[in-house]
């Protein structure tokens, strides 16, 4: 099997129980708060660890965030490309209202201070045909992206969260494009979900697409095609959606590098999703494939 490298973000998720997410001016009382490991880049990494693929951690974090590195080892991720510096850890801060909608803060803290050397010494521990697996979390995707496709790795984009340097990006590099409906807006300008996925294949013609819609569930476009794979969303009494996309892109990944059929991975990752937006928390809401295939026939 390939080896997948995450090279992403390591974050402490402050989480905050409200009724309603806080307005401008506004002083608003918490009914809970919780600490939990997080970050796209941590969560993807438990992701893919927990759905059975070989997932190497790259990162870095300051010497407030020992307690992230420990739940990586914990969840068999290989560490031993996650550096320690003296800027402090990042984090967010989340609201998650009764109904399990969130709004996130964040704070890029030692995320943003990946350099050229990170690169260089990282990179090459990795061979053709591995992937790597990025958001938008860290510094310097640019050059990990030119890298990565310079050592002939697979390159997974997660463009979240969205900013005006995505455009910047030579996302022409990248293999599979994950993103959303807002993020698919702001890189095309349209709202259809079906003509934003022609618009990128006009964009980028050798790359994959694959589109989350919330509710609506998921569409997909192959490399090299025009046709476009769907998969429902299952329906699921929703406690907190804070790592949901990063479990989908996580169990996605792993089952496309492990060589299932993409319709066969679109229906994995939306069952290990829908599970963990059934559960409090980011990484801990993360279930293992075990419990993913036993849901199969369940879930609906």
């Amino acid at each position: 099997m390939a080896k997948i490298l995450i090279f992403g973000s390591m974050n402490l998720d402050y989480v905050y129980g409200v009724d309603h997410f806080a307005r401008e001016g506004e002083s608003l009382a918490v009914s809970s708060r919780n600490i939990y490991c997080g970050g796209k880049g941590l969560n993807q990494s438990i992701a893919i660890a927990r759905a059975g693929g070989k997932a190497y951690h790259a990162g870095i974090i300051g010497h407030d965030g020992i307690t992230l590195l420990n739940t990586l080892n914990e969840n068999g991720v290989n560490t031993d490309a996650v550096r320690v510096c003296d800027t402090p850890t990042g984090h967010a801060i989340i609201q998650c209202n009764p109904i399990g909608q969130n709004c996130i803060l964040i704070y890029g803290g030692a995320n943003r201070c990946v350099e050229a050397d990170d690169i260089k010494n990282i990179i090459p521990k990795f061979s053709p045909g591995d992937y790597i697996v990025l958001q938008n979390e860290i510094s310097m995707i640019s050059d990990i992206m030119t890298a990565a496709k310079d050592a002939g790795m697979n390159v997974v984009f997660n463009p979240s969260p969205m900013d005006k340097e995505i455009c910047k990006l030579p996302l022409e590099l990248v293999d599979i494009l994950v993103l959303n409906e807002v993020e698919a807006e702001a890189l095309c300008g349209i709202t259809d979900a079906d003509k934003a996925l022609k618009c990128l294949r006009r964009r980028y013609p050798n790359g994959s697409f694959l589109l989350t819609l919330g509710d609506k569930g998921v569409a997909y476009m192959g490399s090299g095609s025009r046709d476009i794979l769907r998969h429902k969303a299952y329906n699921v009494a929703v406690v907190d959606t804070t790592a949901a996309g990063d479990t989908f892109t996580g169990y996605f990944v792993t089952c496309v590098a492990a060589g299932l059929p993409a319709q066969e991975a679109l229906q994995l990752a939306s069952v290990a999703a829908a599970i963990a937006v059934s559960r409090a928390g980011a990484s801990p809401s993360i279930p293992y494939m075990a419990e993913v295939v036993e849901n199969l026939a369940s879930i609906v």
